[in-house]
Formats: C-alpha cells, structure tokens, sequence
C-alpha cells in the first residue's frame, strides 16, 4: 500500500511541479512515514519541472495533453472552440481532447470516482455535477497560483486585478479559490418590448400592478406568463431575488446558513405566495409543466405567453427562434407590499462554473487555458458571439450588442448595492433538489405554499443535523 501511495505522491510531484516542501506536506496528508516521504523526495528529484517565466508564468508542460469539457447550453461552446486555438498558438504540440455537452454528471461523475476526470471543466447547467460535493472530496484544485499570476493580455496586472471586483467569491470554499465564474448574469422577467408598446403595456413595477396586467393579457386569450417547466428552479432563481427585496439581504442569507425556521419566516411565505398567485389565478401557460427549458422558451418567442423568467443567456440560447421584430428585453421582480428594498434589486452574480480536477493529468495546463478564457481576448470572443457580458473588466468596451444586452446592463446599473445571489442550492445539493422539486408541486397546485415550504425547511433541518455533510457560512 505505502509504495502504491509514493507512486501517486511521485506522479502529482511531477505534474504539478511540487517543490520539496510541497512534497513533504502532500506526503504528511496521506499518511506517510517519514522514511516513505523520502522515497518520493527521490524518486522526484530527477525528473524535469517546467521553467515558470514571463511566458510560461504557470510553468505549463508544452506538450502535456489537455482535456476540456463544456456545458454546450445557452452560450454554446464557440467561446471554447476559440480558447482551445489560443491555447495550441502557444503550446503547438499539446494535443486538446475536447467535449460540448448538456449532461455533464451523468457523462463524468464516473471518471471524477475512478480518479480520471477531464482536467478543465464548464460545470454548469440542470445536469451538474454539484459542486460543493466534488470541493467536499477533495477533486478540485486550488486555483490561488492562477489569480496570481500575470494576466495574458492586460500587461502590469494579475489575473484577479482583471476580473470585476467581488465577482468570484461565490467560488471561494473554505478559504480556497476552487471555482471561476465567467458570465455576468441578470436574472429578471423577459417581455417583449415591441408587443408591450403596440399594446400600450408599461411594465409593472408593484405585484399588485402585474396581477392587474396579467388579468388584462388573459383576457385577450394569451397565457400570461410561462416558465421552464421540467425544471423549476427557474421560479426559485426568481424567489431568491423577491426573498432580500421583501426581508433584506439578512432573509436569504438566513436560507444559506440553514438558520433554523428560515424557510417559514415572513419574508419566504411573502415571496412563494406571490409566485403561486400566479397558477391560482390561471395566469400560467397550459402544459409549461410538461416542457422543457428550449420548449417554454419557444412558446413565449411565438406570443403565447407574455413573461418568462430568465438569466441572460436567454437571447445566445433562443438565436435561432426570435422573430424578426421580437425586441427582448429583462427587468426585476415586481415589488411586493412591504419590501424593504426598492424595485430595482435584481438576482445578478458571477455565473457558468469553471474548475480545474486536482486528479487532472494536466493541471497547471488547466489553468493556463482559464487563463486565456479570462483574457481580454477570450472574453470579448465570448461577449460578440453570445451577447452576454463577462466579469473581464473592460472586456466588451465599444462592442454594440443590442437591445437585450443594453437592458441587463441598464438592471446592474440601476440596481447599484442591491444585487442579489443565493448559495444554498450551490452548497447542498439535496436541499438544491428537494427545494427545486417542491417549487414544481407549488406552482402547479399538487403542494400548498405551507406545504411546500414545510418540506423544504424539514430538507434544511436534515441537512443540518447531518455531520457527514460539510457546512458553510455566508456574512451579510
């Protein structure tokens, strides 16, 4: 076994370009002797590292494969076809194996087990893998030598000084920078603005406004609204918001540090029964249940539905269906009675999860691909072929990229301090799945609001109480 464990210490020596004292303290972490240690001090010592310099800043091996997978959803995979020709421009002798798919747990949860797993990944979209579990086994590197080195294109700067300020917090576990976020996203309610001004329609800043507008566009035999059926969580992305907005940002923080009870205060019922108002007024789109994300999407493209929630790849994703005169534009959550923070405050974070495997064959090679995706370059590659905005500061400067992009841009803006992000679903993958499912009972009337939330606290409580499940605290 011990000589097993060296083999493994010797390989990641290699890999990862650990000096000694790295060395001595991987070996400490996996149980070997000091006798055993030194076996991998030798063993290691020999063999060739890559000069890190003004070139290499990462010390990448130039002809070490590199593996890249990509959640192909509603930015597409362009944007990463892009970073893999920047990526052989430098390194021509790296072979890149490459992969754009939708089902990313099912295709890689098996390889992240047997100790295989791709060395870069885009771990977004319904069918993840969860993140906080991959970080809670130890399966992702700590990206700490990445933020610090120099920036590709953006000269006297480091990496993390090119990125918007506070933007990737939201990957930080325990203290380590584990995930990168790339995408900035809005999510509001969509509408299209052409229809709204031939009908005379202003969008309705009060709840009480968009029940009164959703009776008027019923009764022109139009659903209201619709919204991704198969995958509720689409309703609880636009909850997240209207939970801060009616008990500030201490009601949702309470919801990610599983305070107890939190799922039943005032604020939470405020915000579910608002949203259920929705199915018992008949304002919601017969059949949404039943459809998919693209499906329900399609239909409120063809006018058969007048709101939708969303984030902001909903333009990238839906290219090819917006008719011709069809100007979409987004904006926040209607204000509930008694919200404590204005209409303004939207749902708008850092979003599409990027991390390297610590298991990867190519490591630091991970990283100098994130490197060049987080470039001016890559990142403005990726605002003019999917016209969303980046966290690359200065990325998108003089780009033109329509209606849509402008009204997210104009939500930010208008937002300043309140903007707002949950993370329990991201840190506790039961209570992401019980509180999604319990969504979809709400809002299509097999679950009352009490019940629903009920349940969903119980989930809380579970996940709680459990020990084996690694815990986290957000400060407001």
């Amino acid at each position: 076994m011990s000589d097993k464990v060296v083999t493994q210490l010797v390989d990641e020596a290699v890999r990862r370009h650990y000096t000694r004292r790295d060395i001595v303290r991987r070996g400490a972490a996996l149980g070997l002797s000091a006798p055993a240690i030194g076996m991998a001090l030798n063993a290691a010592r020999p063999l060739p590292a890559f000069a890190q310099d003004a070139s290499n800043p990462l010390g990448v091996d130039p002809a070490a494969g590199l593996e890249v997978v990509i959640f192909d959803g509603g930015f597409g995979n362009e944007y990463a076809v892009n970073v893999n020709t920047m990526y052989n421009a430098l390194y021509p002798d790296a072979e890149i194996t490459y992969t754009a798919t939708i089902r990313l747990g099912p295709q890689f949860q098996p390889r992240f087990v047997a100790g295989n797993p791709p060395d870069v990944m885009d771990n977004s979209g319904a069918e993840n893998l969860p993140i906080a579990t991959l970080v809670a086994e130890g399966q992702l590197a700590d990206l700490a030598d990445l933020l610090a080195a120099p920036a590709y294109d953006t000269e006297g700067s480091s990496f993390i000084d090119t990125l918007v300020p506070g933007s990737q917090e939201t990957g930080v576990f325990s203290g380590a920078q584990n995930v990168l976020l790339y995408a900035m996203t809005v999510y509001g309610i969509w509408y299209d603005q052409t229809w709204f001004a031939e009908q005379g329609y202003t969008y309705p800043t009060t709840w009480a406004d968009m029940m009164s507008l959703c009776e008027d566009i019923k009764a022109q035999g139009i659903a209201p609204w619709t919204y991704q059926g198969q995958y509720p969580q689409y309703m609880r992305l636009l909850f997240d918001q209207m939970v801060p907005k009616q008990g500030g940002l201490e009601a949702l923080v309470a919801l990610d540090n599983l305070e107890d009870g939190a799922w039943l205060s005032e604020p939470v019922v405020a915000a579910a029964s608002a949203l259920r108002q929705l199915y018992d007024n008949g304002y919601i789109l017969e059949g949404t249940e039943a459809l998919s994300h693209t499906d329900s999407q399609a239909a409120w493209l063809q006018g058969q539905a007048a709101f939708i929630p969303c984030g902001t790849w909903l333009e990238n994703e839906m290219s090819d269906l917006i008719p011709e005169d069809f100007v979409m534009v987004v904006n926040p959550s209607p204000s509930l009675e008694g919200d404590v923070v204005p209409f303004e405050g939207v749902g708008a974070w850092a979003g599409e999860n990027f991390h390297v495997s610590e298991q990867g064959k190519n490591v630091q090679g991970g990283k100098e691909w994130l490197r060049l995706l987080f470039s001016k370059e890559g990142a403005r590659f990726f605002s003019e072929n999917t016209k969303a905005p980046t966290v690359v500061v200065g990325a998108a400067d003089g780009l033109d990229l329509g209606v849509p992009f402008q009204s997210a841009a104009d939500a930010i803006a208008n937002a300043g301090d309140y903007t707002f992000a949950s993370r329990y679903a991201d840190w506790y993958p039961q209570l992401s799945t019980d509180s999604r499912d319990q969504f979809g009972r709400m809002m299509t009337g097999q679950a009352s609001v009490e019940e629903a939330l009920q349940a969903i606290q119980e989930t809380a409580d579970a996940v709680k109480a459990d020990d084996s499940i690694p815990k986290y605290t957000r400060e407001i």
